[in-house]
């Protein structure tokens, strides 16, 4: 019947738009990537924000942990579309490290560039290891 021929092409499509190996839970919230790397006089913190503008971010700390947090909006410019399926998500978001003890909170600096928030986070300077070169008797 009709009906049923109907039914077949709507699975054939949701089948088509539905990933393979993917999960649907992962699609529920957004959660920036972040690297975190560390050399000899600070940590530096990279997060991938796309779709987000400055001001929608904020970082901040408090007892020594640092939080990134925002806002990716979705646009509302045309009201009414037909999706088959819609995996950007919008809402929320807020990613927290606890820092450790050794570094210089009031010299930090954040610089937001292209969809990437490029965090610097100096280590105090008695943090900063030397090389003392111990004499073998």
């Amino acid at each position: 019947s009709l009906a049923s021929y109907h039914n077949e092409l709507d699975r054939f499509f949701d089948s088509f738009f539905r990933p393979i190996y993917e999960e649907e839970s992962s699609l529920s919230a957004f959660k920036p990537a972040v690297d975190i790397e560390e050399n000899d006089k600070e940590f530096n913190v990279t997060a991938e924000l796309p779709g987000i503008k400055k001001e929608d971010v904020k970082v901040s700390i408090k007892d020594n942990l640092l939080s990134i947090s925002g806002e990716k909006k979705q646009e509302t410019k045309v009201k009414e579309k037909n999706y088959n399926r819609t995996e950007r998500i919008f809402g929320s978001f807020q990613r927290c490290f606890r820092l450790p003890e050794m570094v210089n909170q009031d010299n930090i600096s954040a610089e937001f560039k292209d969809g990437i928030l490029n965090i610097a986070i100096p280590k105090l300077k008695e943090a900063v290891s030397k090389q003392i070169e111990i004499k073998v008797k």
